[in-house]
């Protein structure tokens, strides 16, 4: 597909969500390996994905980059836009990179981030490669839209007493530690294999991969573990279980947000009477995907 074209839809359905089914409807369903990358500012994850994609076209597949960024307080726009550090590949036809805006989203990801991954997938793109904010612990929403989620994390940045903590660290597939040449890094693969040992969850070392994405280090090994693990995930129906449950997911964020619109200007003496206002609304609404909304 035409990347302009690409991106103006994209932005159609940042701006009004409710626009997605009439925009998606002549597209088919695709199937894209979707990764997601998440971990702390400042571990190096537009650096690492810079590499792997390189790894991508070196094998003659494409990849979009979807890059969730912090909103502007003003625009409501990416602000940080951090594609910048992936310029390596703006001029190459089998890359798309896209910055989103996180909106607020608690999550990392917004609501229409979910769309935008269903559109690239009817684009065709072999990989679809999901970059959060990187917020911390509460960002977990990475684990309801990507078939593999990497954890990057990167000696001397605290990741050390962030492992000791319930969120992030248990929605992971695998993990990097990322500017392994620093000499802190044995010490945080050290702490990394003694957490994952503790863990309810059977993670071996295969999962932790060390890499120094300035220099290439571990990028080749890191990009066939993924895809090992994508091979093996969907032999094991993993994969199909993932894709259920992200429906399922995305069903209720549009359901949640059907329910706010139809909130807004209902007026009752108790809050039942509120809900029962806003579900007359919902229901002799236009069917939703038809011009709908509320």
């Amino acid at each position: 597909m035409d990347h302009k074209l690409l991106a103006r839809l994209i932005s159609k359905i940042e701006d009004n969500p409710d626009q997605t089914p009439e925009i998606l409807k002549d597209f088919q369903p695709g199937y894209s390996k979707i990764m997601g990358f998440t971990g702390s500012p400042g571990v190096g994850k537009s650096t690492l994905l810079n590499q792997i994609i390189k790894e991508v076209r070196k094998e003659n597949f494409t990849a979009a980059v979807v890059a969730v960024d912090p909103s502007s307080p003003f625009s409501k726009g990416a602000f940080l836009g951090d594609r910048i550090r992936m310029r390596d590949h703006f001029l190459d036809d089998g890359v798309f990179i896209r910055s989103l805006a996180s909106r607020g989203a608690l999550g990392g990801l917004s609501d229409s981030t979910f769309d935008v991954v269903n559109l690239l997938e009817a684009a065709g793109f072999d990989y679809i490669f999901i970059e959060t904010v990187g917020i911390g612990q509460a960002e977990v929403e990475i684990s309801n839209l990507a078939d593999i989620v990497v954890l990057v994390l990167s000696p001397g940045l605290g990741d050390d007493v962030q492992m000791m903590k319930a969120g992030v660290m248990e929605i992971a597939d695998l993990y990097v530690i990322n500017k392994a040449d620093l000499s802190e890094s044995d010490t945080l693969c050290s702490q990394l294999l003694s957490f994952l040992s503790l863990s309810n969850e059977q993670k071996d070392e295969s999962r932790v991969i060390k890499t120094s994405a300035s220099n290439g280090e571990g990028i080749s090994e890191l990009f066939s573990r993924m895809n090992k693990l994508w091979e093996i995930y969907k032999k094991e129906e993993v994969l199909n279980s993932r894709r259920r449950s992200r429906t399922r997911h995305h069903a209720e964020n549009i359901l949640r947000r059907m329910i706010q619109q139809a909130v807004e200007g209902v007026d009752g003496e108790n809050p039942y009477a509120i809900v029962e206002k806003a579900f007359e609304k919902i229901c002799v609404s236009k069917k939703y995907g038809q011009g709908g909304g509320i």
